[in-house]
Formats: C-alpha cells, sequence, structure tokens
C-alpha cells in the first residue's frame, strides 16, 4: 500500500504537514561525502565540466532558425577543438555531458573525447525540460540517451546532469533503475553528498553543481529581450578564481560547470587557461574527472 500523501488541491499555506515534508523530502542531502583526505594527500579535488549542448537548445524550443543553431554549431566547430586542446596541454581531465540528439549530431567528437580519457555523462535527449514530461516520457529518453553515449563512446556512462539541472520528481528513481554511480543537477551544499530518497539513503553520490560556477549565467545574450546580460571574462575570471579559492581553503571540491558554444570563444577561453594556472601554483589540487571523484568519495568519507 503506498501510504504517500496526496497533492492537495487548495494552497501551500494551506497543505498537511505530511505533504510538504514529502515534498522536500523526495530527493534531500544526507550525510556528507567530503572525504577526510582526496587522493596522493591533495587538498582540493577539482572537477571541470562541459555540457555540450550544441544544437539541442533551439531543437528543443522548436526553433528553426539557422542562426540560432549555428550558435549551437560554433560549439563542436570551433569551441570542443579548443577546448580539448587545452586540456591536453595542461593534462587535466574532464567530464563532458551530451545530450544524445548532440552526441548523434557529432560522434566522431564523442568518440574522440573519449579516446583523449575525458568521461562522457548523460544529459537528456534533446535538453528537454524533466518538469514537464511524464515519468514514462522521461524514464524513455533517458535510456535511449544512455545507450546512444555508451555505443558512441564505447563504455556505459555512470553519471546524469539534467539539462538545465530540470531534476524532475521521477528522476531519482530513474537514476536509481538506472544503476548509476552519481547526480550532478542539485545543489544543496559545496561538496559530495549522499542523496536521500524520501529519507531513505540511495547509495548516489550527488556532486552539486550552482548557477555562480557556470559560464552560462554570465555571457549569455537574449537578442529580442530588453535585458541584454553579459559580464566580462575578467569579472567572470574573478567569481571562479574565488569559488576555487575557497574551496581550497575548506578542503573541498571546487566543480565548474562550461559550455563549448560559450567558453569556447576567443576571448573567454583564456579565463580557464589562466584558471587553470592559479590552481596549479596554489598547489595540492587533484583535478580528476565527476566519476573519479564521486568513487573516491563514496569509497572514503
Amino acid at each position: 500500500m503506498n501510504d504517500t500523501p496526496r497533492h492537495p488541491d487548495g494552497e501551500p499555506w494551506q497543505w498537511a504537514e505530511p505533504v510538504w515534508r514529502h515534498i522536500v523530502g523526495r530527493a534531500r542531502a544526507g550525510r556528507s561525502l567530503r572525504p577526510p583526505s582526496w587522493p596522493d594527500g591533495a587538498r582540493c579535488a577539482v572537477a571541470v565540466s562541459f555540457d555540450a549542448d550544441h544544437e539541442t537548445i533551439p531543437l528543443r524550443d522548436c526553433d528553426e532558425s539557422p542562426m540560432r543553431i549555428s550558435q549551437g554549431q560554433y560549439g563542436a566547430r570551433q569551441g570542443v577543438p579548443r577546448i580539448r586542446a587545452l586540456l591536453q596541454r595542461h593534462a587535466v581531465p574532464a567530464s563532458f555531458f551530451y545530450p544524445a540528439v548532440a552526441a548523434l549530431l557529432h560522434p566522431g567528437e564523442v568518440r574522440g573525447i573519449a579516446e583523449d580519457g575525458h568521461e562522457i555523462g548523460i544529459h537528456s535527449w534533446i535538453h528537454e525540460r524533466n518538469t514537464v514530461l511524464s515519468a514514462a516520457a522521461e524514464r524513455d529518453l533517458t535510456l535511449r540517451a544512455a545507450d546512444v553515449l555508451a555505443r558512441l563512446a564505447q563504455r556505459n556512462p555512470v553519471g546524469l546532469r539534467t539539462a538545465s539541472w530540470d531534476f524532475s520528481v521521477n528522476t531519482l528513481t530513474i537514476i536509481r533503475d538506472l544503476g548509476l554511480l552519481y547526480d550532478s543537477s542539485l545543489m544543496a551544499d559545496d561538496d559530495p553528498y549522499e542523496l536521500l530518497d524520501d529519507g531513505t539513503p540511495s547509495g548516489i553520490v550527488e556532486l552539486p553543481p550552482e548557477w555562480i560556477r557556470d559560464d552560462a549565467i554570465y555571457f549569455n545574450f537574449a537578442r529580442f529581450s530588453a535585458l541584454r546580460p553579459y559580464t566580462p571574462p575578467s569579472a567572470v575570471e574573478e567569481i571562479f578564481r574565488a569559488e576555487f579559492d575557497g574551496a581550497w581553503e575548506e578542503g573541498g571540491m571546487f566543480l565548474l560547470t562550461m559550455h563549448p558554444h560559450i567558453i569556447g570563444h576567443r576571448s573567454r577561453l583564456p579565463l580557464l587557461d589562466r584558471l587553470i594556472g592559479h590552481m596549479k601554483q596554489r598547489g595540492g589540487c587533484w583535478f580528476a574527472t565527476h566519476e573519479q571523484v564521486a568513487r573516491w568519495c563514496r569509497d572514503h568519507a
């Protein structure tokens, strides 16, 4: 018998206590998984990631504009080659999260990144918004995406990042059914933690991102909007550096999310180059994929 409280009619202030407790507890932060030490005595774990959305955002929005689609293609045509060269120069591993449609449009890119030793993770089918999908639709799209990435990368993905970090009430169940090691969509901490599923430890490692450690919020440009936000690369570098310095001081994790079609421009990628140089100069950094961080935390916390 399912005794889960049903969502009642009425306003939130009219909900019974079991209802709001159930809503808050669906995918809640459990025990901290920050380990007492990082590999080889490192002081800080650095997890660099790229969401390779490419053309999928306009496709998701039924936007057939060649201009909008070309902006996504820039990520594959210029952004990814520059990023791969930078990572190779610094000998830094990274995690690349792909919508399956982006991977199918650029299969050679996915294979090449995997051959470089980087991780390929799940990032939706076509950058869909999970919270507007039925449970069946979200499950079908996630499983299909996992199959596509496994075939192209020649290795089963072990982690998921929901598109736009749009984690639905059904996402955790799908993650558990897939047997994934980790998720990287929720934001309850700076450091890794275990996800609770309705109060029960799930065994799933959460590697929390944050909007302030994401390039998109600073550089996105809305063509037909009255608001046209743009932050100079120097200011973004200052924010990212401050976030890293805080993680280093606390002995925690610094997780950075970027997008090839955004960070990959000539004026922006140098900030990542300088940031990595700053990390290496401080010393004591363990550069690792999300999978490596999740496994270490699971096994050593």
